[in-house]
């Protein structure tokens, strides 16, 4: 199997694009890492779902960052919402991707920054703060984790396979649940690792698979082209690309996704 994480290329020169929003994360870690097990406030949105000060003020410094080098460029963000939707550069920004477990202490919250151009996803740089993980891709540049090259691996067989799901409450609601279960049932292993992590996982050759539910656009844009770049394929369950109205994750190495797809066509989570 390829050893896929640490290969020994020299990382390309970074676009200035890239350069900011490495920037802009590394700022954003910085402020979570000063929250992390403090007194947070935490407040309830109307969809629901738990924010806090941290949320809010690492958008705030992600935005200015990326609107400062370049003023005439969109900015969507999970907190602080639209800034010209109309430019065909937007940037989709989710602060503290997994709130709920940055509030209960839990390690797999991240910071995830996407740069798409008239609707195609360009470039993506993902920070697991605790993890110590930075990973980053740029269309036709490869995906790196810490300045290393990686590379999903490159097993065909789905019973050496790793899969990892996110949100099984959402899968197990869906009309496909039976078919989700012929591919847990034919895997090695079955994991739930969630959020950001299952995918640097995937990227870099450790895990074969990710399926998972109820995700909207902020969570896996920079994911989809970090998994893209490092030779993956990144779908919905419908094998659709990703795009402002994906609602669920079909990622893969190349080897083994257009199995799991046939298996999951159908499936409505």
């Amino acid at each position: 199997m390829r050893g896929a994480c640490g290969l020994n290329y020299r990382e390309p020169t970074r676009s200035k694009e890239l350069a900011v929003a490495l920037e802009a994360a590394t700022a954003a870690a910085a402020i979570s890492r000063r929250y992390y097990r403090g007194n947070l406030t935490v407040t309830t949105k109307e969809d629901r779902t738990p924010v806090t000060q941290a949320d809010v003020e690492c958008e705030n410094e992600i935005r200015r960052i990326i609107l400062d080098a370049f003023p005439q460029h969109g900015f969507l963000g999970e907190e602080t919402g639209h800034t010209r939707s109309g430019a065909s550069s937007q940037w989709l920004v989710d602060p503290i991707d997994g709130t709920k477990s940055f509030i209960r202490q839990y390690p797999f919250f991240s910071t995830q920054i996407c740069l798409m151009r008239d609707g195609e996803l360009l470039l993506g740089v993902s920070s697991g703060t605790l993890f110590d993980e930075l990973a980053w891709a740029e269309k036709g540049h490869g995906a790196w984790l810490n300045g290393s090259r990686i590379h999903v691996s490159d097993i065909s067989d789905p019973a050496r396979a790793t899969l990892s799901t996110g949100n099984l409450r959402s899968l197990a609601s869906g009309s496909g649940w039976e078919a989700l279960r012929s591919i847990v049932v034919s895997s090695d292993r079955i994991r739930g690792y969630g959020d950001f992590y299952h995918y640097h996982l995937l990227a870099s050759g450790r895990i074969e698979a990710v399926i998972e539910s109820d995700v909207n656009i902020l969570d896996i844009a920079a994911l989809a082209v970090i998994v893209t770049e490092a030779g993956g394929i990144f779908t919905d369950l419908n094998g659709a690309p990703p795009g402002l109205q994906t609602r669920s994750v079909l990622a893969a190495n190349s080897l083994l996704h257009g199995r799991y797809l046939e298996a999951l066509r159908g499936f409505v989570p």
